[in-house]
């Protein structure tokens, strides 16, 4: 089992509702060092001045979508080994390569529930 309460996680998405949701997910399973971005950019400067054990990104946000966000984080050497999950709304097979290509940790589609991100979250770590 993933120990949540040591680590902090960065939630990464442009509608309000969702990252409530996910950060109500994440208290579910423990993980109660939570903190939301609500873009890619924002999200960015987070990471470069904090210290996050783990990133769940919505794919869909402008200006810059979580793909975009992902290949930078995957650039950043400081940051390359960030685990990072990124959650869709849609499972279009293009979109998983994709996101496989840059680098991506995990993958997830909406909806989901506590119990799903929780074995996502383990298999990132290493604790499956």
């Amino acid at each position: 089992m993933v120990n949540g309460r040591a680590m902090n996680v960065l939630i990464v998405d442009d509608y309000k509702t969702m990252l409530r949701i996910i950060r109500n997910l994440l208290k579910q399973i423990d993980f109660n060092s939570v903190e939301e971005a609500t873009d890619g950019a924002e999200a960015l400067a987070k990471l470069r001045h904090g210290n996050y054990g783990l990133v769940i990104s919505d794919w869909n946000m402008q200006p810059m979508t979580g793909l975009e966000l992902l290949r930078e984080v995957r650039a950043d050497t400081r940051l390359r080994a960030t685990p990072f999950i990124m959650v869709t709304a849609e499972s279009k097979a293009e979109n998983v390569v994709a996101a496989k290509q840059a680098g991506v940790s995990n993958y997830t589609v909406k909806p989901f529930n506590a119990e799903t991100l929780r074995d996502k979250i383990e298999k990132v770590l290493g604790h499956a």
